[in-house]
């Protein structure tokens, strides 16, 4: 058994892509029971992010699960598998985990260090485990990236700046206004990332924050945790003519505002209104990039802006990355003693066999003794037969992953028939 990683993200494809491959509602639980049920998966987890799509499995054959799960995605997204096959990336077992473990501890995110994605992480597992789609193999693997993601959190710095999409969006739209501080700000959305830039906004001081839903009780309660207002998404249009900046992160499946109704709400504008988008798929039409008065910017765009604060934190990003690989190490022993125990626990279980078919073959020889000394002599058996067995035991638990661990394991089945 195998496990592989198949990757999708802001490092392998284009937003356009990801925009395509995009599983809204309750279409991941759907995915999740396809992948499961194809001939080469046994074991299936499915982890969705503004930037990323990724699958790992448990897989009988590798070339076989990774064609498995490239067409489970094909046919959900509806982009030719070919297509899709140029911008996946596969890892398989050991780097597969690394991956994971990367992932887990924010290295492979846009913003490095971002703290939503450990939480992703441990949803997208639950969900799997819900619908009954993973096993031995995976819950090891998730549960020690969880370990992971925790200890980077502890133990290094790499979380502790920007630690969010939503702050770095508010930070790259502050160096392109020349500050935030007094502008009026329309934020389209009421979840978990448009709260994160509202709450964003208001600490860098914006002067006026309005928030527009399609259900405007949602926008009124994010409201009033920054001194905001509310309005319906009907009402938000003829904002756009007065707000200075907008921000949006609706998570609808198509386009919110067209290029014609930006074209027509900024055409009288004095300034350009900054428009920044960080959904995906995108609320704002790109399109809108060729209008004289928008200055549009989306996840693009903030992929090149974190690429500067990823360099300028290097020594962070090696110190994390230096407890994936000693995780990774402690992850390795964890999956070869459970491979060698089920070998372990057969030769223990012959052994005993033996004792009890040799005892129950003695007893004339045995009779004159009373069941106490019955018992003495059967335990003084036992513990012999425990001694000899002691060293092959040690010998394959600490070489065990290993090619020596291999030979010595098939040694021992062929040597004693297991």
């Amino acid at each position: 058994m195998s496990v592989i990683a198949v990757e999708l993200s802001h490092k392998t494809g284009t937003l356009e892509l990801l925009e395509r491959c995009q599983v809204h509602d309750d279409g991941l639980r759907g995915l999740l029971k396809d992948l499961q049920s194809r001939e080469h998966v046994s074991e299936v987890v499915v982890l969705q992010t503004c930037n990323r799509l990724e699958v790992y499995a448990a897989v009988e054959r590798f070339h076989g699960g990774v064609e498995d799960v490239r067409d489970g995605l094909s046919e959900q997204s509806g982009v030719d598998p070919e297509e899709l096959s140029e911008h996946l990336a596969v890892y398989h077992d050991l780097d597969a985990a690394r991956h994971l473990f990367s992932v887990a501890a924010g290295l492979e995110s846009v913003v490095v260090g971002e703290h939503e994605i450990l939480g992703q992480v441990r949803d997208a597992w639950n969900l799997a485990q819900g619908e009954g789609v993973v096993g031995p193999n995976l819950n090891l693997m998730f549960r020690h990236a969880l370990t992971v993601g925790k200890r980077v959190r502890t133990e290094t710095a790499v979380g502790r700046r920007t630690v969010s999409v939503a702050r770095a969006a508010v930070e790259m739209a502050s160096a392109e206004v020349g500050g935030l501080d007094g502008k009026r700000v329309l934020v389209l959305g009421a979840g978990t990332v448009a709260r994160s830039l509202a709450r964003s906004l208001r600490e860098e001081r914006a002067g006026v924050i309005v928030v527009a839903s399609r259900t405007k009780e949602n926008a009124a309660a994010l409201a009033g945790e920054v001194d905001g207002s509310a309005v319906d998404m009907s009402e938000a249009s003829p904002l756009l003519s007065e707000v200075d900046c907008l921000f949006t992160s609706t998570g609808a499946d198509s386009f919110v505002i067209d290029c014609e109704l930006l074209r027509r709400q900024t055409e009288g504008r004095r300034e350009p209104l900054l428009v920044v988008d960080v959904a995906v798929p995108r609320d704002v039409d790109p399109a809108a990039r060729q209008l004289e008065r928008v200055r549009l910017l989306d996840m693009e765009d903030l992929r090149g802006y974190t690429e500067t604060s990823r360099r300028s934190r290097l020594a962070e990003v090696e110190q994390a990355a230096s407890i994936v690989e000693e995780e990774l190490v402690r992850w390795e022993a964890l999956v070869s003693a459970r491979e060698v125990a089920p070998l372990l626990r057969d030769l223990h279980a012959k052994a005993d066999a033996v004792v009890s078919d040799v005892l129950s073959r003695a007893p004339g020889r045995l009779g004159s003794l009373s069941p106490d000394q019955r018992a003495l002599v059967e335990d003084l058996l036992r513990r012999a037969v425990a001694k000899v067995l002691h060293d092959p035991t040690t010998a394959i638990r600490e070489a065990a992953g290993t090619p020596r661990g291999e030979r010595l394991a098939e040694a021992l089945r062929d040597l004693f028939r297991l």
